[in-house]
């Protein structure tokens, strides 16, 4: 379902053999932001759902939680860089700040970022958000909204 201001976008996953698709979908909806929050609890799928769009953005590089080391790069045979962020062990914005975290969120790659609520000081104004809520063991509910 898309509402009348194409600003945000429901979709439904029913199992894994349906999130090829869900990540084409995303991606063509938030083509044109480059930080892109991951939000759901713990167990959602937001790193499952993160290696599906980068493997539907050709990435080359092996996908994976950056829990320790907060921040992974990936690169895709284009030459396009990407970031991956997981800030659930971080204490505070300031820890943040001192890996880089706005140098990397304003360098015009994607920044997949999961835990986003931990650093919402630092985000930038334009992005899209994903939110995702398990509705049983399989089926996920995806919500998308663009923020400008």
């Amino acid at each position: 379902m898309v509402d009348s201001t194409l600003s945000r976008l429901q979709l439904e996953c029913d199992g894994l053999e349906q999130l090829n698709e869900v990540a084409r979908r995303i991606i063509s909806f938030g083509k044109a932001y480059n930080v892109w929050l991951f939000e759901g609890q713990m167990g959602a799928g937001k790193t499952t759902l993160i290696k599906a769009i980068c493997e539907a953005f050709e990435v080359e590089d092996n996908v994976n939680s950056p829990t320790f080391s907060i921040v992974n790069e990936y690169q895709n045979a284009k030459g396009e860089t990407f970031y991956h962020f997981d800030f659930y062990r971080i204490k505070d914005e300031e820890e943040a700040m001192d890996i880089g975290a706005e140098e990397y969120f304003y360098s015009g790659n994607y920044c997949f970022v999961e835990w986003p609520s931990k650093v919402e000081g630092l985000l930038p104004d334009r992005k899209l958000k994903i939110e995702i809520t398990i509705l049983d063991p399989v089926k996920r509910l995806i919500d998308l909204a663009r923020y400008d």
